[in-house]
């Protein structure tokens, strides 16, 4: 049987009360196992169990250099339905960053590659890593819309 999708993805965190917060509050994801060092979080529209996993490992945790100076994870994409909602995900996150500089943004942009729009976002918090927030425009005449 071939694999179908990828089903969660694990981060060690030094706070997973504090990350899930952060992925609560911007991509809207809800907690379906919450413990004091561990929480399982899943997408709004997901069929998953769950899709993160968030792991304390402590505020001592030195910090990460992968994709600095080691390899690593550079980031994980979430797909959203509709360029209102890529834009309402990207207003949360800017709210979230008032309140937290920690949080880093870069800004919507778009690619187009012939009949496929992409149009996305990355947002990352406390890590190097970055989430991609995902919207798919396909015109199967060929010619690429530019996103509003």
């Amino acid at each position: 049987m071939p694999i179908q999708r990828l089903n969660h993805a694990v981060l060690y965190v030094r706070d997973a009360q504090r990350s899930a917060a952060f992925y609560g509050d911007v991509l809207g994801f809800r907690r379906v196992v919450d413990m004091p060092t561990m929480v399982f979080l899943q997408a709004p529209g997901s069929t998953n169990d769950h899709d993160l996993g968030v792991f304390s490992v402590g505020e001592a945790a030195g910090p990460s250099t992968a994709g600095r100076q080691t390899v690593g994870l550079y980031h994980l994409a979430w797909e959203v339905d509709t360029l209102e909602e890529l834009d309402e995900m990207l207003e949360r996150a800017r709210a979230y960053k008032a309140k937290d500089d920690r949080v880093d943004i870069v800004d919507k942009s778009a690619e187009n590659h012939g009949p496929l729009t992409i149009t996305s976002f990355y947002v990352g918090y406390l890590l190097p890593m970055m989430v991609e927030v995902q919207y798919f425009d396909f015109n199967p005449q060929g010619a690429s819309r530019a996103p509003s």
